[in-house]
């Protein structure tokens, strides 16, 4: 998916040259009139046409707003809030815009969509950039890992230098998960350790055939490769101090979009939000119904699975918090630059909006659907009898099929 925008504005020699071929002769002063009121009237056509688009809120009618989606796992909240009618309850009239990974940061951007929810970790680099984005509200988080092979002498993550880390591709998710950690504990990922490609449904048969030492994953890869004791876990999102409560997917708003329209903006987030309170009571129907809709190619057991593992207990002030923590660990580990100013960035890409709190969240109550629970035993026994290359790994990576 493409977007490309073309803004045409009257430029006074371009209308000169096209007025000169078209009028005969005629005193020096009616041309100047004449050209005066035809450029006021094409400006004016402009500014009209252009106001439409950055038209303000107003109270006629549902506020219109486009979101965007990829097509993963982790993106249940926002086919619930569509299916379950949670925008149409926040007054918004909702369409979605079905993105792919390699521009899906630009479309945002450029306004092909106006808010959706993704990961931190991905946005950051981009923002410090200039990107002119905002987070608003915490999703979900525990959904990356560095795991090392069961039977290797790598226990910590100190343990990991000079060793071969297997990621699903450099930049993803997992690869700056891993880059994190690695800084975090007085590595240089650049220098220290080396990473290696691999499909993610691949990452454990590099394991196997010795080609790595270590692997970088997300859910449910990691998870099935715990339960087939292939791996052992150096650093766990879901587990591990700092980034137990770390959110790693938030909802995310173009800057634009929310200087325009901040009650559609505050609305749109407190949807999502609920969808993934709702999503964290139903996993089971959340999973089924994302593959019911055809919102993503999966099975309604691997979905379940993949979902399990998240934990959607939606947030805002964690969300905040999670990009603090992010953007500090990313400049130690080199992935930002080393004079950006933790703090500022952070104020620049979080943003509070009203009716949007914490308190708001606590107060908030969702149906528990009879049946659509998932106990632990069943999520080990459906990790045991799984092969990582059959599964959509659409948590937070590209599809296995790409």
């Amino acid at each position: 998916m493409s977007l490309k925008r073309t803004v045409l504005l009257p430029g006074i020699n371009g209308v000169s040259r096209v007025a000169a071929r078209r009028l005969p002769a005629q005193p020096v002063a009616r041309t100047l009139i004449f050209l005066t009121k035809l450029i006021a009237t094409t400006l004016s056509g402009a500014l009209l046409v252009g106001g439409c688009g950055r038209k303000s809120e107003s109270n006629s009618g549902p506020a219109k707003v486009r979101v965007g989606y990829i097509g993963l796992t982790c993106e249940a909240p926002i086919f619930t809030a569509v299916e379950k009618g949670f925008f149409k309850e926040e007054g918004l009239n909702v369409s979605l815009v079905k993105c792919d990974w390699k521009n899906y940061k630009d479309v945002l951007a450029l306004g092909g969509y106006d808010i959706t929810h993704h990961l931190v970790m991905y946005f950051l680099k981009p923002i410090e950039q200039g990107l002119d984005v905002k987070f608003t509200g915490g999703i979900h988080h525990g959904c990356l890992r560095v795991q090392a092979g069961a039977n290797s002498d790598i226990r910590t993550v100190k343990d990991l230098r000079g060793k071969r880390i297997g990621v699903p591709g450099m930049g993803t998710p997992p690869f700056i998960f891993a880059n994190r950690v690695l800084g975090a504990n007085g590595l240089d990922p650049s220098k220290d350790v080396t990473w290696l490609v691999f499909p993610a449904g691949e990452l454990g048969l590099a394991l196997d055939k010795k080609e790595v030492d270590a692997v970088a994953d997300s859910e449910p890869i990691g998870s099935m490769l715990l339960a087939q004791g292939k791996v052992r876990n150096i650093a766990d999102q879901a587990a591990d101090m700092p980034y137990a409560d770390e959110y790693c997917c938030a909802v995310l708003v173009n800057g634009k979009f929310l200087a325009r329209n901040p009650k559609a903006s505050a609305a749109a987030t407190r949807a999502l939000l609920k969808a993934a309170k709702w999503v964290e009571t139903n996993p089971k129907a959340a999973a089924r119904l994302s593959v019911e809709k055809k919102y993503l190619a999966s099975t309604e057991d691997q979905n379940t699975i993949a979902i399990s593992h998240l934990r959607y207990v939606p947030s805002v002030s964690g969300a905040q918090i999670a990009v603090k923590l992010a953007a500090a660990e990313m400049k130690t580990a080199g992935m930002l630059s080393p004079t950006t100013d933790v703090e500022a960035l952070v104020s620049r890409a979080f943003v509070t909006l009203e009716g949007v709190s914490d308190e708001w969240l606590k107060s908030l109550s969702v149906e528990k659907v009879a049946g659509a629970q998932v106990t632990d035993d069943w999520i080990r026994h459906q990790y045991a009898r799984l092969d990582p290359k059959d599964v959509f790994c659409g948590v937070c990576l590209l599809p296995t099929s790409q």
